[in-house]
């Protein structure tokens, strides 16, 4: 009897044991994996919240306080970002033509290539965005810290560090994503910038709404007898967070090749301004 019940008291678990046991292994894998999900949208809620909507309340005040944006001439307005080095380049008032100021930005370190961006950023002294701001006596957004408001740090989906940097600039008429005055945004992911997007205009289409991809080339196109095609609706962000930081911008369904270690791909976004 004895050495019955010790072979009893030695026999492994039952299937109905491993089966709770793997349950329960499943829903903590689960709770984790959401744990996750709801952070990312925190941490994406944040920087609307804390970055990006501050520096929209700085460029309001600043048109507030001077009657003009950023960078205008003074004695005689353009009602554009750095209107006060605009060259014309545009005939009986028609603008689709004009030569766009470079953007306003702060610092000396070039901008982004990699993203998409082919503006240039204005060097002549006195057109730092950073030091516009506090010539008006408004506070700066504090960003990545002193010296850098412009500037946001984040970690993207693979755990790699991420920099968003602002500027700001004025598109001429028929801009694809966006005409008019505008803060274009780099160091998005494509994950964030929908998400951007989602917040902003309550929808995450890219070619559509204040909150744009820059470079992008969807829009409906009039054919015979004024009909459009559709085509700008619902257009994708280019990109997503599959692609690696030196893979160009493809179709939002394009899947990228980058591995769980690599840095992801960025985007560029245009924020149109209402003033």
């Amino acid at each position: 009897m004895h050495a019955v019940s010790k072979r009893r008291h030695q026999a492994g678990f039952t299937l109905v044991e491993m089966a709770v046991v793997l349950v329960i292994i499943g829903v903590i894998i689960g709770a984790v994996m959401i744990g996750r999900d709801v952070q990312r949208n925190a941490e994406y809620t944040r920087i609307k919240q804390k970055f990006i909507d501050q520096w929209v309340v700085t460029y309001n005040a600043y048109h507030q306080r001077y009657g003009a944006p950023l960078g205008d001439n003074q004695a005689a307005p353009q009602l554009m970002v750095n209107g006060a080095n605009f060259t014309t380049g545009f005939s009986g008032g028609d603008m689709t033509g004009a030569t766009e100021p470079a953007l306003i930005c702060s610092g000396t370190d070039p901008l982004p290539t990699s993203a998409g961006l082919t503006r240039s950023r204005e060097t002549a002294q006195g057109f730092d965005l950073r030091d516009l701001v506090k010539r008006a006596g408004i506070t700066l957004p504090p960003g990545r810290g002193e010296g850098k408001e412009d500037r946001y740090a984040y970690l993207d989906t693979n755990g790699n560090p991420q920099e968003i940097r602002i500027c700001f600039g004025w598109n001429r008429p028929g801009t694809l994503w966006g005409s008019g005055n505008s803060m274009i945004i780099t160091g998005l992911t494509p994950d964030l910038a929908r998400a951007l997007d989602q917040m902003i205009d309550g929808k995450a289409d890219a070619a559509n709404g204040v909150f744009r991809q820059v470079g992008i080339a969807n829009r409906p196109a009039t054919g015979a007898g004024g009909a459009t095609t559709p085509g700008a609706i619902g257009a994708e962000w280019g990109g997503n967070n599959t692609g690696s930081m030196a893979s160009a911008v493809t179709s939002g369904d394009t899947y990228g090749t980058a591995t769980d270690d690599d840095q992801v791909m960025t985007v560029v976004a245009n924020y149109k301004m209402n003033q």
